[in-house]
């Protein structure tokens, strides 16, 4: 049996994934599930957030967002069934490798997937739909009647954000970074109050949410990665709004919910954080495997996801499955950035 790995470099540009030989034990532990891989959704290695948690292997498994079938259970294991649909993402520290036939993963990662939602949609969708319910429900304390300005609302993210915070009617504005994916954006009106083209002009950013929200600004904004300096260069950098405009649109007890794992502010920020009594919250998509302390509201979590799916709530956007062999190539072009995540059909 053959799974995808990464072995780190000195820098990103040495870093390599290789196909190697694995095998499973023959015996599975007490709380244990054998899944046969249907479908494995590959994101980005953060090889710096395993360094910071102790996690150092000279080969680390690639491929954690996985739905497959279940074909055997361990002696105390209590929620699956042999044939059981499943969905789940693997631990940071697991041993397996998402991208193999067949892997052993803890009940408590995994939950039932509803047999009319495909492997292969929620195998990609299950980590950004993951990141979205973290952001709105954990962290910004999402309610009816409040406003939310999603930033790159056209990105797989920023799609589930839009999504789950209008099915509990939250007021809607996102910001779009081509023609392409304003024409998109716009057909999701009247869901969405406003689309604001940045790619235009993105100082046109803060006069017109201030224009729709009543000068009050709004209550929530999630972002894609902010600017800290004015003159970053970059084309994608010059879309993303400057730090100072993000607080600035903040209403009153506002939250900002950030994506850039390097944010500073300086003092005239914190000032004005101050004044509006708003506060910043920072997004890691990797808090609830990370972590065991609330396992229990995680599992709730990814079942609300899979039903939500299952029924429409959440639509993601098509993601075209790339064949096993092609594997390889396609991981490189994820951790290199050039391609925000993929899918592999087993």
């Amino acid at each position: 049996m053959k799974g995808l790995y990464c072995k780190a470099g000195v820098s990103d540009a040495e870093t390599k994934f290789i196909i190697q030989e694995t095998t499973l034990p023959e015996v599975l532990d007490s709380h244990q599930v054998r899944v046969q891989v249907k479908a494995c959704g590959l994101s980005a290695v953060d090889l710096k957030l395993l360094d910071d948690l102790g996690i150092q292997r000279d080969f680390i498994p690639v491929g954690r967002e996985v739905a497959g079938v279940v074909l055997q259970v361990g002696p105390n294991v209590a929620f699956f069934q042999p044939e059981d649909e499943v969905v789940g993402i693997l631990p940071l520290d697991s041993p397996c490798s998402g991208l193999c036939d067949t892997i052993d993963v803890d009940e408590h990662y995994i939950v039932q997937k509803p047999e009319k939602l495909s492997s292969v949609c929620v195998a990609g969708a299950l980590r950004d739909a993951l990141c979205a319910y973290t952001a709105l429900h954990t962290h910004a304390h999402m309610a009816a009647g409040h406003t939310l300005l999603v930033l790159d609302g056209a990105s797989s993210f920023g799609l589930m954000c839009i999504q789950l915070a209008c099915y509990h009617g939250v007021k809607v504005f996102t910001t779009s970074h081509s023609q392409q994916q304003h024409t998109f954006l716009e057909q999701l009106r009247p869901s969405v109050a406003r689309v604001i083209p940045v790619y235009k002009d993105p100082s046109d950013l803060l006069p017109l949410v201030l224009e729709e929200t009543g000068g009050l600004g709004v209550d929530i904004v999630i972002d894609s990665g902010a600017r800290l300096q004015e003159n970053e260069e970059g084309d994608e950098m010059k879309l993303l709004p400057h730090k100072h405009d993000i607080i600035s649109v903040l209403g009153v007890g506002g939250h900002w919910v950030t994506s850039h794992q390097g944010l500073q502010l300086d003092p005239p920020d914190c000032r004005l954080l101050y004044l509006k009594s708003a506060s910043v919250t920072f997004l890691n998509p990797e808090v609830w495997t990370a972590s065991s302390a609330q396992q229990g509201r995680y599992l709730h979590i990814l079942k609300d996801i899979v039903e939500k799916m299952s029924t429409g709530v959440l639509r993601p956007q098509p993601e075209e499955a790339v064949p096993l062999y092609e594997a390889t190539v396609t991981m490189e072009t994820v951790q290199r950035n050039q391609k925000k995540k993929a899918v592999i059909q087993l």
